[in-house]
């Protein structure tokens, strides 16, 4: 069960917008899904958080786009969380293009953990608390996924990543 949640994909076709890369709804979408599928993997698929009567909306996204990504790349969608309060957690992500080791949009979510007949916010219970660590390290995120013979990643790189 995975701390940071790694999906590994190759942009499709109908991903791309008029201008020839990835469509900014697309990173929403993935952004979503890889969130849901974190949530899966550790414990806490939809049956789940409808058994009990709660569900996650979304409060706000931010998403920095760094550089386009085009049909044929080869992208890993990456998430994590990185601050859970009483009744909100903030999942940061990552797209990041394997072909050149690039970040391609850094995004977040505040996600507000909800009554699903009130639609109120609740506090989120200590068994799904637990089942999530805190990233608050995103240099942690970027040594997973740099390989250990990229440039720059020799034991002095190692040292100074910690």
């Amino acid at each position: 069960m995975p701390r940071i949640y790694v999906r590994d994909i190759t942009v499709p076709r109908d991903a791309i917008d008029v201008n020839g890369h990835v469509n900014n709804l697309q990173y929403v979408g993935w952004m979503q899904d890889v969130a849901v599928e974190h949530s899966t993997s550790r414990g806490w698929p939809l049956e789940r958080y409808q058994q009990t009567g709660t569900a996650w909306v979304v409060r706000s996204h931010s998403i920095e786009y760094l550089r386009p990504a085009f049909e044929g790349d080869p992208l890993a969608l990456v998430t994590w969380v990185a601050d859970l309060r009483p009744r909100s957690s903030l999942r940061r992500y990552r797209v990041w293009r394997r072909s050149d080791a690039k970040t391609v949009a850094e995004a977040q979510t505040l996600w507000v953990f909800v009554d699903r007949v009130t639609g109120r916010a609740r506090d989120i219970p200590e068994e799904l608390r637990a089942s999530f660590e805190v990233v608050a390290d995103p240099e942690e995120v970027t040594r997973l996924l740099t390989p250990r013979d990229a440039p720059g990643r020799g034991p002095r790189a190692e040292a100074a990543h910690g």
